[in-house]
């Protein structure tokens, strides 16, 4: 009988993205743009890495979950083939589940220190205008200043083709938030990236809540993600669930 294909793996899908999001008060989506783009700094970057190895492992568990579902569902003859059918997919359901276990504590790992980082912030820090915003994240893209051969005129480009105003890049090296590389010749165009600093004010940057603070899911510990609470259905012969970590 034909297997149903796995689906690509999708953002926000972990039992964890609710605490990722808390902590760095950016949605997943946002995170892990950022994490394409070079945005995020070391500990955040890690911290997304990790996120996505638990993402792909839970749409691991989703896949055999829905395979299981699908075999029990009446739509096959009962008989040894079903039974042993059900029985390797359990199996192969138990391996996904310890593997989306382990990535789980991976995250939680990786979450501390940039939970401890964000509580020890400094308070009341002056936060970025909208205009410096959009200018840090084309220059997170890659930028170059050129100074016009003829007219001496000084201009940013970015890689997207925004254009940054000079006395916007000053700024923003003024702040220590931005930072040229003065080895290459003006004319074919000095590098612009972030600083630590620049990054730092990028993520600080948090989103507006749009779910209540009670409202927001409760924080799952690991063994609250143990397989047992996936397996123990079909090990019992009860009616299959849908754990609701799984969010299908």
């Amino acid at each position: 009988m034909p297997e149903p294909t796995p689906t690509p793996a999708r953002r926000a899908v972990s039992p964890l993205d609710h605490r990722l999001e808390a902590v760095t008060g950016h949605d997943i989506d946002t995170l892990w743009t950022y994490r394409d783009r070079g945005v995020l700094d070391e500990p955040h970057a890690h911290l997304v890495d990790r996120h996505r190895e638990l993402a792909k492992a839970q749409t691991g568990v989703t896949f055999y979950l829905r395979l299981l579902n699908r075999l029990s569902s009446g739509e096959f003859e009962v008989d040894d083939a079903l039974f042993t059918r059900i029985d390797r997919t359990v199996d192969q359901l138990q391996e996904a589940a310890t593997a989306r276990d382990s990535a789980a504590r991976h995250v939680l790992a990786a979450v501390e220190p940039v939970a401890a980082a964000a509580e020890a912030s400094v308070p009341g820090a002056k936060p970025l205008s909208t205009d410096d915003h959009a200018a840090l994240l084309a220059i997170a893209d890659g930028a170059k200043l050129h100074e016009h051969l003829l007219t001496g005129r000084l201009s940013v480009t970015a890689a997207s083709g925004t254009r940054i105003l000079h006395v916007k890049l000053q700024r923003l090296e003024d702040a220590g938030l931005a930072v040229r590389d003065t080895t290459h010749p003006m004319h074919a165009g000095q590098p612009v990236a972030l600083t630590d600093a620049g990054r730092a004010a990028l993520l600080a940057v948090r989103r507006t809540p749009t779910t209540p603070a009670h409202r927001r899911p409760p924080r799952h510990s690991v063994a609250e993600l143990q397989r047992k609470d996936l397996v123990v259905s079909y090990r019992t012969g009860a009616s299959p669930e849908v754990h609701p970590s799984c969010r299908l």
